[in-house]
């Protein structure tokens, strides 16, 4: 099923979300690592920050394909209200399906401003990431190469 419009087929009422929609919210599925809560040391820190990045692309290609389908089913709901218009059903039944176009579109638009948001959080993170790594790698490495337990992160005082 296509979706479009046919000459001589019965067109369905139904504005229905396609078997390709993707919930905007994370899932169980998902195969990204829990955000580690304590003991924010270099390596657990740098696999935190990793995450949010990873999740905040999740959430911008979660969010476009939720974008998609709205305006997708404003396109219908618009393609509804001329066919009802031209079958000259009452005025105001086609005014009602026009203003959801209408505000599927509002909706799809707005959700723009959270795609932009989780993009923003997607390059802070990786900035952050970046400059976390070169601050702090090199005395990482060194830490490791010499073989002494050190103490745990936030002992000592960094500078």
């Amino acid at each position: 099923m296509s979706g479009e419009i046919v000459p001589g087929q019965v067109v369905s009422g139904e504005i229905v979300p396609r078997e390709s929609y993707v919930p905007a919210v994370p899932d169980s599925n998902d195969s990204l690592p829990a955000i580690p809560d304590s003991n924010l040391g270099f390596l657990s820190l740098g696999l935190a920050v990793t995450t949010l990045a990873a999740r905040a692309l999740m959430l911008k290609e979660k969010v476009w394909a939720l974008q998609a389908l709205f305006r997708r089913n404003a396109d219908k709901a618009s393609n509804m209200s001329e066919m009802c218009d031209a079958a000259e059903v009452e005025p105001r039944f086609t005014a009602l399906i026009m203003e959801g176009a209408t505000s599927l579109r509002e909706v799809a638009e707005a959700s723009g401003d959270l795609v932009n948001a989780a993009d923003e959080m997607q390059m802070n993170a990786q900035g952050f990431k970046d400059a976390h790594q070169g601050e702090y790698g090199g005395i990482y490495e060194v830490v490791q190469s010499m073989g002494v337990q050190q103490p745990k992160p936030g002992f000592n005082e960094v500078k």
